[in-house]
């Protein structure tokens, strides 16, 4: 997961990459399952480029979504270093929650893709970004220290899932506190 599969580009490509990969995120997030064209169109670049950084649309729904995974992962070590660990769990819910979120205009492309075995859904990462944040709760006394990370993300998904067809952003915020005052000591 951590591993770009990108080889290395001169800085013109990469930040036609670049742009194509925020482009399509901002679209996708949007919900309205952009066309390739319009990802383009919005990036600045033309649709041979596109093509040329990702030859199928299945390319890059994965590309956003493993660059979007690493990065909600990352942002652990910088929440640890900026909050208590059981205030920067709930931060780092804020960012999961919108990671999930941005995924729904791709999601129907995404569940293809893993039920015919193109891409696997990294749980690992999230497991592994949770688990950070819950041993240094842990080691503080601010969390439990009898909680699984897989559990603390079943949950979290079980969030995401029940509040995926509402807009409610203030209601999605009320079951992460809920989720996240379970967990404290």
């Amino acid at each position: 997961m951590a591993d770009d599969p990108t080889p290395p580009l001169r800085a013109d490509a990469r930040r036609n990459r670049d742009a194509l990969l925020r482009a399509a995120a901002a679209g996708f997030a949007a919900g309205d399952d952009p066309t390739l064209e319009k990802i383009a169109r919005d990036a600045g670049v033309g649709i041979g480029t596109l093509y040329r950084h990702f030859p199928t649309r299945e390319a890059l729904v994965e590309a956003v979504y493993r660059t979007e995974l690493a990065a909600v992962c990352a942002v652990v070590d910088d929440l640890l270093a900026a909050h208590e660990p059981a205030d920067a769990l709930r931060v780092w819910m804020d960012h999961y929650a919108e990671f999930v979120i941005t995924k729904r205009g791709m999601a129907e492309t995404f569940r293809t893709m893993v039920a015919d075995g193109t891409v696997t859904t990294p749980r690992e990462a999230i497991d592994a970004a949770v688990g950070t944040l819950l041993a240094a709760g842990a080691r503080a006394g601010t969390l439990r220290a009898d909680l699984d990370p897989d559990d603390v993300v079943t949950l979290l998904v079980g969030v995401f899932v029940s509040t995926a067809g509402s807009d409610d952003r203030a209601r999605l915020g009320r079951l992460l506190d809920l989720v996240a005052a379970g967990l404290r000591m």
